[in-house]
């Protein structure tokens, strides 16, 4: 089985090449990892460290402007090639260690959709900004109430699904209310869906988190509108 990995990085140098570092060291034997990065016109040094390094992925997109973290998922999505797909931050937010759960759950029940959860963890969880996680149980609750689903933290960067639930192509969205996007698509087309506990160690906006408090605002917008539609 082959696992997609949608690495997008904007100015991740700190970070960049420990976590692909990590991802190749914690890849289960049973499972093939196509690491697809997507560096989107970094002002740092992040390209040119990937391009030193290119032992660690399979494809590496350089976007020739900032077109955000959805036009990234959206070009890496079509050279995707694994029947599932998986996001991963550039940051050290999420532990590699926890996709060895996704990759476990695909191969026993072959669900469609698998959301991490940072609220059910099972070793650790950094202490959330409260408001930030009180709009993350908000959009959760609101995604449950109109898709008739129990997942308790929609905004997990660990989102994985089957591939052909999706057409590239066919995505609306650019910013980081694409998720929700994706996830309402994949949602509507399938009906397994499975949630794992994921360990968590956010960072603070001055350690470089870029999602703000009007990000909610879309996201709602996207959520509403992918149930209407």
């Amino acid at each position: 089985m082959i696992l997609s990995i949608i690495v997008p990085a904007y100015n991740e140098e700190k970070t960049i090449i420990q976590i692909l570092e990590k991802l190749r060291e914690t890849k289960p034997d049973n499972v093939s990892y196509q690491v697809i990065v997507v560096n989107d016109c970094s002002k740092d040094n992040t390209r040119s460290l990937l391009e030193a390094n290119d032992h660690l992925y399979e494809i590496l997109i350089n976007n020739s402007n900032n077109i955000g973290k959805g036009g990234s998922v959206k070009k890496a999505l079509e050279s995707a090639q694994g029947e599932y797909v998986i996001f991963q931050d550039a940051d050290l937010e999420y532990d590699p260690l926890d996709l060895t759960k996704f990759v476990n759950l695909i191969l026993k029940f072959k669900p469609d959709v698998i959301l991490g959860s940072r609220f059910n963890y099972d070793r650790y969880s950094k202490s959330h900004n409260f408001f930030n996680k009180i709009g993350n149980h908000f959009l959760s609750f609101l995604f449950n109430i109109l898709f008739n689903t129990t997942f308790t933290d929609i905004y997990c960067c660990y989102f994985c699904f089957k591939k052909k639930l999706i057409e590239p192509k066919n995505l609306n969205t650019y910013g980081f209310e694409q998720q929700a996007e994706i996830l309402a698509k994949c949602v509507k087309n399938s009906n397994s869906f499975y949630e794992v506990p994921v360990n968590y160690s956010g960072r603070s906006a001055l350690e470089g988190k870029k999602i703000k408090f009007y990000h909610v605002f879309s996201v709602i917008k996207e959520i509403i509108k992918n149930r209407i539609v």
